[in-house]
């Protein structure tokens, strides 16, 4: 099971580059190529989101294991990642909601304010990731609330 955490971060990196070209698609009005793009960000998207939660129901998640005077300067980050990436979520489920719907002037206003969350959600996610499993041993593997709490 140790290889499942770098298996759901290479696919939010995937989501990532998707929703970048479909962004560029978008511009240069591909509007067909920009659509599938997207899909294939938000099932790359769904994919990580599945491989995560299973892993924490199954699993646990996995505390930090670097250095004690790190870990709260840590712990802060993976807070500010989680509400990026609930936020994220959210925006980009109203985001594809509006496009299946044709509501596209909205879809157009909050597309731009979705990819940026998405953005900082995956650059944040690969940054924990390379603290947990790259940069420093990961801790014990546990809970939610402690691996966040640190209790």
């Amino acid at each position: 099971m140790e290889i499942l955490p770098t298996i759901s971060t290479f696919f939010i990196v995937l989501s990532a580059i998707f929703v970048a070209i479909g962004w560029r698609l978008v511009v240069k009005k591909r509007y067909k190529a920009h659509k599938k793009v997207m899909l294939l960000g938000a099932v790359s998207a769904l994919i990580f989101f599945i491989i995560y939660m299973s892993r924490t129901v199954f699993v646990g998640n996995t505390s930090f294991g670097g250095p004690e005077e790190l870990e709260i300067y840590y712990t802060i980050f993976l807070v500010f990642h989680i509400v990026l990436a609930t936020s994220g979520a959210i925006f980009g489920i109203v985001t594809l909601v509006l496009a299946f719907k044709r509501n596209i002037k909205k879809h157009r206003k909050i597309g731009p304010i979705t990819s940026v969350i998405w953005f900082f959600t995956a650059i944040t996610g690969v940054a924990v990731y390379l603290l947990l499993y790259v940069f420093y041993h990961g801790g014990e593997t546990t809970s939610l609330l402690k691996a966040i709490l640190g209790t």
